[in-house]
């Protein structure tokens, strides 16, 4: 077990003097969830532990603590036999704890990921279960807004479909359980109106709803891209494409898709029709819609679906979805043939506008919104090879589905490792060469040279620190020169990218890439690396994971930049 249990030992902390922690069953950005064994009723539970986030003034941290437990509480509330109960919240040591019923199962993303999409039918059925689910939430104020196939899980047994993770709920007339202004949620699956940070409501849900059918019958999300700006693409001005495989649930797929909030379809109405699908074998067509068919070789979305019949107006997201009041620009006179390029036009203006917006939420790593895709490649270090891992034997492991949580925040400035509690799951670990950060418990060091290695059981998960002296250009400059050389030191380099950034004040710089991995066995890997100026010394720290596991590779990265501090040799 992985663990970090205190003073009470492996696998016996009690929380709340109830609650006993046993065993370490899921973890992600925004928490670690726990199989434990509730000893006033003995029952099996789950609690899932939240991270504090250590960079936020303790006025701050309080509020937002205290947010947890209102919204927390609210979420007690309802009940529904396809969402997870929510039994109680309670705090230990300034941290909160949600305790849960105990589902025996896996997410959709992992029966996905190891048996394939399903069918037409079983999509229609999981889309019975969560559209009234949300119903639901919707109805007693609360918005998910992280539907995804991670967040739901499918009993064993029983088959039962079961929403989890209101981990980023919004209570309706409450500040959001996250920071204002900082986005949360996974981009694949949010709805353009979230994108832009204006607007969210029961709408939203619905469309992550709509991308959700698309990857269960297909095997990914219509919206999968290779970067976040082809993401944002994608999501706001691209031609919507369903799979081949949701022809027969269309009429439900476009409707949840369709762009405007005000035109989408309605959970009551996308339920009516699921239920006649599976009564029928046929969709009927939303109530005022109508939807067209095939083209070429995907389905492309060009009449939504809607509840109540409206003006047919063009949907024109700017006015809307602009983030942060950013003025439009005037529009170009033009003729009526020039309607279709001017919209296109200010769709590219929006989709510039949210990427910046995102990367200025993300902190010192855009990469943040980039919850499941990409896996590895070793992080470079400026001036030399750092993807190369301490054997070449490491197993990349399979690829795995994301964990049922959020990612952490962007990597942020930690005055000092010993000022830090390390994660649960983690241990402070105090190099001999002069730096100290938090680890995962099952890490072991591994020194090459002037790069020390932190490496999970297999290599699978490989965490770098190299510490030099200052180059020409400082960070960005160097990280350039490594981007330049990614192809002849990491097999198979693409989509690289270097952002310039700061870190705890200081000039830095973001390199992130995909690559092949050292072999065939090994596979495809991401890497995350973040290089920075101090003291006229170069710090440089990454993380490298195999392509499926990219949301661990995250958190680890985020935890080991956040608590990496300077001690001295």
């Amino acid at each position: 077990m992985m663990g970090r249990m205190g003073t009470e030992g492996a696998g016996f902390r009690l929380i709340a003097g109830r609650y006993r922690l046993e065993e370490r069953i899921g973890r992600g950005g925004m928490g670690v969830v726990w199989r434990a064994s509730d000893q006033v009723l003995g029952r099996q539970v789950a609690v899932k532990e939240l991270l504090p986030d250590d960079a936020l003034p303790d006025d701050d941290a309080r509020r937002r603590r205290d947010r947890t437990f209102r919204e927390a509480r609210a979420v007690c509330q309802l009940r529904h036999p396809h969402i997870i109960v929510v039994h109680d919240v309670v705090e230990q040591d300034g941290r909160p704890y949600l305790v849960m019923e105990l589902i025996d199962g896996g997410s959709l993303a992992e029966r996905v990921a190891r048996h394939g999409p399903v069918d037409a039918a079983e999509a229609a059925r999981i889309g019975v279960a969560l559209l009234s689910a949300v119903r639901t939430a919707h109805e007693a104020g609360v918005l998910h807004r992280d539907i995804k196939p991670a967040n739901v899980l499918i009993e064993s047994g029983t088959d039962r479909v079961v929403l989890t993770d209101f981990g980023i709920a919004q209570v309706e007339g409450a500040t959001t359980l996250t920071e204002t202004g900082s986005f949360v949620g996974s981009p694949e699956y949010t709805a353009p109106e979230r994108m832009s940070g204006l607007r969210t409501g029961p709408e939203s849900d619905l469309w992550s709803l709509g991308a959700l059918l698309c990857t269960a019958l297909s095997g990914e999300s219509p919206f999968r891209r290779d970067s976040l700006g082809g993401i944002l693409h994608a999501v706001v001005t691209d031609d919507i494409r369903p799979p081949a495989e949701a022809e027969p649930l269309l009429p439900v797929v476009l409707g949840l898709l369709e762009r405007d909030p005000d035109r989408r379809l309605g959970a009551a109405d996308a339920e009516r029709m699921l239920r006649t699908y599976l009564e029928t074998g046929r969709t009927p067509d939303a109530p005022g819609r109508s939807t067209t068919g095939a083209h070429g070789g995907g389905l492309i979305h060009r009449i939504g679906a809607g509840r109540t019949p409206k003006p047919p107006a063009p949907y024109s997201p700017t006015q809307l979805d602009l983030p942060y009041g950013t003025p439009q620009p005037p529009a170009p006179a033009r003729t009526p043939g020039d309607a279709a390029p001017a919209r296109s036009s200010r769709r590219a203006v929006l989709v510039a506008a949210l990427l910046v917006a995102a990367l200025a939420g993300a902190g010192v790593s855009a990469a943040a919104l980039l919850l499941h895709r990409g896996g590895d490649g070793g992080g470079g270090t400026p001036g030399g090879t750092a993807t190369t891992p301490a054997t070449r034997t490491g197993t990349g492991g399979t690829a795995g589905s994301p964990t049922p949580t959020g990612t952490r925040p962007a990597p942020t400035p930690t005055p000092s490792a010993d000022s830090h509690t390390a994660p649960s799951g983690y241990r402070t670990a105090r190099d001999p060469a002069g730096f100290s950060l938090a680890v995962p418990e099952d890490f072991t060091r591994s020194p090459q040279g002037q790069r020390v290695f932190y490496l999970s059981p297999g290599q699978t998960f490989r965490l770098g620190v190299r510490v030099g002296g200052s180059q020409p250009g400082g960070p960005e400059a160097a990280m350039s020169r490594a981007a330049a050389d990614g192809p002849s030191t990491n097999p198979g380099y693409h989509d690289g990218r270097v952002i310039r950034t700061t870190h705890d004040g200081h000039p830095a710089a973001l390199w992130e890439f995909t690559w092949d991995g050292f072999s065939a066995a090994e596979g495809p890997r991401h890497t995350y690396d973040l290089c920075w100026e101090e003291n006229g010394l170069l710090y440089d720290v990454w993380v490298s994971a195999p392509v499926g596991k990219v949301r661990e590779a995250r958190e680890y990265f985020d935890v080991a930049v956040g608590t990496f501090s300077v001690t001295g040799v």
